[in-house]
């Protein structure tokens, strides 16, 4: 995995946390859904780099 992918993925993450944390705070539930697939897109991107880095090898 690129060093540039990883960290996009890592931030992707934790702008997914962040407003998720937001939505469970103001009690928006869009929020929380919205935070909560940002996650999910990160997971997917970062399992995606970790296929290409063990294709690699």
């Amino acid at each position: 995995m690129s060093t540039e992918d990883k960290a996009k993925a890592t931030g992707k993450n934790i702008e997914g946390k962040a407003q998720e944390a937001m939505g469970n705070v103001t009690g928006d539930p869009e929020d929380k859904a919205k935070g909560k697939a940002k996650q999910a897109e990160a997971e997917v991107r970062q399992t995606a780099e970790d296929v290409k880095d063990k294709m690699k090898d």
